[in-house]
């Protein structure tokens, strides 16, 4: 089985990949797809270029046998979406292959908003993941969507190649990039909210304008 998880990850932390872990063992190893996509064009605090985060995410994973990185939305250089890159994946995996793409609760609230969402589920599995302040609340046509496709554990994700929601409570790590952003411009230390190696290419490249005194 394999899992798309988006973001993007300007920096990739420790949250990020605490989630990514959890989701490989609790879906019986699936592989574990982190997928940069490109930098909103509106940001509070200045971002890393695709290049550094796309570094950064390799660097992070390159001991986790159960993750790996996935370029092809940075590699396009143009907006992409989730329709498309799952059609990518799709025709590249086959036609059986138990595919689904990882979302948090605060988005799927606006699943409604996303190009052909009604097709999705088409594509792949769609795996909800709880975010801290954001019950999940879908409107009435993601909820009807929800209350059809409901899979009741893990194990169903792997009898087809796509179809069912998974409702997911993960133990996650509260860490958000804008935080870590955050702390980096004031000069703040970032070790152990991200990887080692992020820390040093952050520390050592002067990304997000951090202090390297």
């Amino acid at each position: 089985m394999h899992v798309m998880l988006g973001g993007t990850f300007d920096p990739v932390h420790n949250g990020h990949l605490r989630m990514a872990v959890e989701l490989h063992e609790r879906l019986d190893g699936a592989r574990i797809r982190l997928m940069p996509c490109h930098r909103p064009p509106h940001r509070d605090q200045p971002g890393a270029e695709g290049a550094h985060r796309l570094e950064m995410l390799r660097d992070a994973v390159a001991e986790e046998p159960g993750l790996m990185v996935d370029s092809r939305e940075l590699d396009q250089d143009r907006v992409s979406y989730t329709g498309e890159t799952l059609q990518q994946l799709r025709s590249e995996l086959g036609a059986e292959t138990p595919l689904a793409m990882v979302v948090g609760t605060d988005a799927f609230n606006t699943f409604d908003q996303w190009r052909g969402w009604m097709q999705l589920p088409e594509l792949a599995h769609i795996i909800v993941v709880n975010r801290p302040g954001f019950p999940l609340a879908p409107p009435e046509p993601v909820a009807a969507m929800l209350q059809e496709r409901r899979a009741a554990e893990a194990a169903e994700l792997q009898r087809s190649a796509s179809g069912s929601i998974l409702v997911m409570e993960l133990p996650l790590l509260e860490i958000a990039a804008t935080e870590v952003r955050s702390r980096a411009v004031a000069g703040r230390s970032i070790r152990y909210l991200v990887p080692d190696a992020v820390w040093r290419t952050i520390r050592d490249q002067g990304l997000y304008r951090l202090e390297t005194g």
